[in-house]
């Protein structure tokens, strides 16, 4: 039931609904605090804002599409991303502003990567792990091609007509959610995937699906802490450490490349790469990415080493952030387990552009990115102790330790 119109359809709107809502504030938070007059705290915190939005809204997102699929979920999603860019354009209060970062929340989480991932789930059921990594190759441009979009448009037209535009894009997506299948995966009519063998699911205790679900849990919170502070402060880093402005765009520009790039290799050739061994390999580039991004200031190589490792790390571990939960747990309730799984990541994202923040006006660059790089190692070690506990091959099956 997965099609290649399918995977297309949902690679495009991944790429757009991504540039357009969450890598919206880097392009945009400046020119916004400088027009109106207000603190980087007031104009970042709306993107806290809308975090906690994803967070709250979470688990209901995930059984909706459970229940209804994702071609009207993502659909709705298309319509409020619009209205949120449009909120935000013709806002000229705190109050204003604050409630369409709240409506673009609700917008990215029935729209981003989760929703299509358990769309996808709930079209593919356990052989959709290939669809997932597929979808992701264009999404992760979306840095790479809307940053300097963002700031083209913003020096040619100024910030307000620049979302109006946002919006518009917003929804020409709507087809692509709309033309989505909308049956269910019937496990009976399916022959199995050569690539990737039906796998039955490794957390088959309450205990032991609790475990499971801990350590997702927490490696991926902690993978958004990362990733929302690298999404709103990437630039600011490596301009504090000494790069130009115009530079520090372009090279940032470069984790689009690394997340795009790696995900093309492990499409080519990680099929029969299993999920937590992706996990390892991907989270182990992410400490490598901050440790490089240290000597920015004195070298041009490692600040491009830096965008490119964190960008291929992450993109890495957005694909088996899909893909894990396909072997953990039973992919029936894919959308409600991990819905209520992902609601600490944006919780503790929400916290992060305005931690990375302080820090970084208290302590500087450099030490915003030790930091950094200490929370990629606990992700790294967390992911060998879910190896250690869950690893399975196509060959033989290694059952939960008890």
């Amino acid at each position: 039931m997965i099609t290649r119109h399918t995977v297309i359809s949902l690679g495009i709107s991944q790429l757009v609904c991504w540039g357009i809502s969450y890598y919206l504030i880097a392009a945009f938070g400046a020119r916004i605090a400088e027009d109106l007059g207000w603190t980087d705290a007031i104009v970042y915190g709306g993107f806290s804002a809308s975090l906690v939005i994803m967070a709250i809204t979470s688990p209901l997102t995930g059984r909706l599409i459970d229940r209804y699929g994702g071609s009207i979920v993502m659909s709705i999603g298309s319509i409020l991303l619009a209205l949120g860019c449009a909120g935000i354009a013709s806002s000229h209060s705190i109050a204003a502003y604050y409630f369409s970062w709240m409506v673009l929340g609700l917008a990215m989480r029935l729209s981003l990567y989760d929703a299509a991932f358990a769309a996808l789930a709930r079209i593919g059921g356990v052989h959709s792990k290939r669809p997932i990594s597929q979808i992701t190759l264009l999404g992760g441009l979306a840095s790479t091609i809307f940053w300097p979009i963002g700031f083209f448009l913003t020096e040619t037209f100024g910030w307000r007509p620049a979302l109006i535009i946002y919006a518009t894009l917003a929804l020409l997506t709507l087809p692509l959610h709309l033309s989505l299948p909308k049956g269910r995966f019937n496990e009976g009519s399916h022959t199995a995937d050569a690539a990737m063998p039906p796998l039955s699911p490794a957390a088959t205790t309450a205990r032991e699906k609790w475990i499971a679900g801990s350590l997702y849990a927490l490696i991926f919170t902690l993978l958004n802490f990362l990733n929302s502070g690298m999404s709103t402060h990437m630039i600011t880093i490596l301009a504090g450490l000494g790069l130009t402005a115009a530079l520090s765009v372009w090279i940032s520009t470069l984790r689009g490349i690394g997340q795009s790039l790696a995900r093309v290799c492990e499409v080519l050739f990680g099929a029969r790469l299993h999920p937590v061994s992706l996990t390892i390999l991907a989270s182990a580039l992410l400490p490598i990415g901050f440790i490089t991004g240290l000597f920015s200031g004195e070298f041009l190589t490692a600040a491009l080493l830096f965008a490119f490792l964190f960008g291929a790390g992450n993109g890495l571990m957005t694909i088996t952030r899909g893909t894990l939960p396909l072997i953990l747990f039973d992919h029936v309730t894919y959308g409600t387990y991990v819905g209520k799984l992902l609601v600490p990541g944006f919780l503790l994202s929400a916290i992060a552009p305005i931690a990375y923040t302080y820090v970084i006006n208290r302590f500087g660059e450099q030490t915003a990115l030790i930091g950094s790089a200490g929370l990629a190692f606990i992700i790294f070690a967390l992911s060998l102790v879910l190896k250690s506990r869950y690893y399975t091959d196509a060959s033989k099956k290694k059952q939960p330790i008890p």
